[in-house]
């Protein structure tokens, strides 16, 4: 054997099921095939566990990217990741459960009745394998599961990322192949693989696009497999945009208790009644939990409710917060406080809280009743999955390829500002003068359709904020540099008191010395608990401004490999420019 002794528990940890698995039965190893999958309802039942990979709330809404500013940053924006000694993603146990399954479900069972549960199986290996793919890059492919004492399989090296790619392309076509056609918001379906693809293959496709540092052909394959997805979705697909009015159709999709399934095409199920909560309310009201707020970046990119730009205004970054909140997209009052804010279910007018909000551009997407406030009390659904985002892909996966018509825009983009009456984007304006501001953020994109990707790619930033897709989206641009630019947020002209909803009452006071006192006033102390960019002459809001951030173009669009493996496995090579073995 070779000088890698591999212990017991740490080939249970890559490979076996040592933890509760399945309905806390016994260890996949030790269940008999021909015992247990005998009935279509045994099918079910192991296809069950499966779901557990699908997000926590808290990994969709927590979004701490460039979008959503917190009191802690966190190793990603800080720049400070390190080579882990185990885990950091780099985890297998579900993926044996998987092909376990899919090696044994059609034993006894004809093969026939079996293929929508194989569907779902293989779903989840895409799944799997496009979160391994966009962490580290190369990752071994494994489509059987692995005896202890196979050791040429526990040492195998990482599988060239096309390879793997084409095998995630496969396992989804049999998934939208054979599984189920009719909705379900719970469970996966055609439709919810067909959702899959579509992001999967604009990920794939633009990341070889923007990174030819890695040499990766196909790009445009993946852009027309993610076109080919989503058009199949919307023109065949029993989904739409869901519409109310304007003023509220944004932020009652994210507030239903029960998710809409008109747009919502997979989510994760909270419930009252059967006790399983999140906590989303808590987080957007309490000073504990990392104080949330939108960054004056993104702010400044919802449009005008005419459809102008709101950073073409003279010194829009000098522009206070009543001025600057009004007549824009109705997205962002569906997003932030803004003047006028009441909480569901009451009529009381609040103005954002900054002992809640680093930024005090406070979010309440997702945000229901008060009665929700406690901690850990939130019952309203999160999508994983929704048309809007398929709508999206569409528009992007076109607009890459260089073949986006404006009728391409009509049945896309104008769909989701159709839902906020918003003007619909015009191909032709937008490449003749594109977005200055956008354009500075977004520096790989060129050509003649500059102006139209610039304008989708705002369009997805404001539309799915606090989805926790944007750590990918910069990933495949090839624009993690934003990660590192100072976070900012409102802007204050300096020392004194501020009427945020002009109203005729003082909401804020930002103060040197002794503390002011006075109702209902939140008092600032400038230097701690409020900092300014010019300090006592004003400027925004800027967030941990003593915090150093970075991000290395040579090594930070993949993750380190932990070290344990390294050791585990010769055969294993480390990503660039991470410390540890290469």
């Amino acid at each position: 054997m070779k000088n890698i002794k591999i212990s017991i528990i740490a080939l249970c940890i890559l490979f076996t099921a040592c933890k509760k698995d399945f309905l806390d039965r016994q260890p996949l190893a030790q269940i008999s095939p021909d015992a247990f999958f005998r009935t279509e309802s045994d099918l079910k039942l192991y296809t069950n566990s499966f779901y557990t990979v699908i997000p926590s709330a808290e990994g969709i809404y927590n979004e701490a990217v460039d979008n959503v500013v917190k009191s802690d940053l966190g190793e990603l924006i800080t720049g400070n990741r390190t080579v882990p000694i185990s885990g950091g993603g780099w985890t297998w146990t579900e993926l044996r459960k998987i092909n376990y399954f899919l090696e044994n479900y059609d034993n006894i069972m004809p093969a026939e009745a079996g293929k929508k549960y194989a569907a779902v199986a293989r779903f989840f290996r895409a799944y799997f394998y496009f979160d391994k793919v966009s962490r580290f890059g190369d990752v071994p492919w494994y489509s059987k599961t692995i005896a202890f004492e196979d050791e040429e399989a526990l040492s195998k090296a990482r599988t060239p990322r096309a390879q793997v790619m084409d095998s995630v392309l496969a396992d989804l076509d049999f998934a939208i192949a054979n599984a189920d056609e009719g909705k379900n918001v719970e469970r996966v379906t055609k439709w919810t693989a067909l959702a899959l693809k579509s992001r999967i293959c604009l990920f794939e496709g633009t990341f070889r696009k923007y990174h030819p540092e890695f040499k990766l052909a196909d790009a445009e394959r993946f852009l027309r497999e993610s076109v080919s997805a989503s058009d199949q979705l919307m023109s065949t697909g029993p989904y739409s945009i869901y519409k109310s009015t304007p003023e509220k159709s944004y932020l009652d999709l994210f507030a239903s208790k029960a998710a809409i399934d008109q747009e919502v095409i997979l989510t994760r199920r909270f419930s009252n009644g059967l006790q399983v909560w999140h906590n989303l309310n808590y987080y957007t009201i309490t000073a504990s939990y990392g104080r949330p707020g939108l960054n004056k970046s993104l702010v400044n990119t919802y449009l005008m409710k005419d459809g102008s730009r709101f950073t073409d205004k003279p010194e829009f970054n000098k522009i206070q917060f009543y001025e600057e909140v009004q007549n824009r997209d109705p997205r962002l009052a569906q997003t932030i406080r803004t003047p006028s804010y009441t909480r569901i279910g009451n009529t009381k007018i609040l103005v954002p809280e900054f002992n809640a909000s680093t930024t005090g551009y406070q979010v309440i997407k997702y945000v229901t009743s008060e009665a929700n406030d406690s901690f850990n009390k939130s019952d309203n659904d999160m999508p994983i999955f929704r048309m809007a985002e398929v709508l999206l892909n569409f528009a992007e996966a076109k607009a890459e390829l260089g073949e986006a018509t404006q009728p391409d825009i009509d049945k896309s983009i104008k769909l989701l500002r159709d839902r906020v009456a918003m003007p619909n984007l015009n191909i032709v304006a937008a490449n003749a003068n594109p977005d200055a501001y956008l354009a500075a953020q977004y520096q790989n994109v060129n050509g003649g359709n500059k102006g139209l990707i610039l304008e989708i790619r705002r369009e997805r930033r404001i539309e799915l904020v606090m989805e926790s897709l944007r750590w990918n989206d910069l990933m495949r641009w090839k624009e993690g540099h934003l990660n590192a630019e100072p976070y900012k947020g409102m802007y204050f002209p300096g020392l004194g008191k501020y009427d945020l909803d002009k109203n005729g009452t003082t909401d804020v006071e930002i103060y040197t010395g002794d503390k002011p006192t006075g109702p209902g006033i939140q008092f600032l102390k400038l230097g701690s608990e409020i900092i300014l960019e010019n300090n006592t002459s004003g400027g925004n809001v800027l967030v941990n401004p003593g915090t150093s951030k970075t991000f290395r173009e040579d090594r930070d669009y993949l993750f380190p490999i932990p070290i344990q493996e390294l050791q585990l496995n010769e055969n294993l090579v480390q990503n660039p420019n991470w410390e540890g073995r290469n």
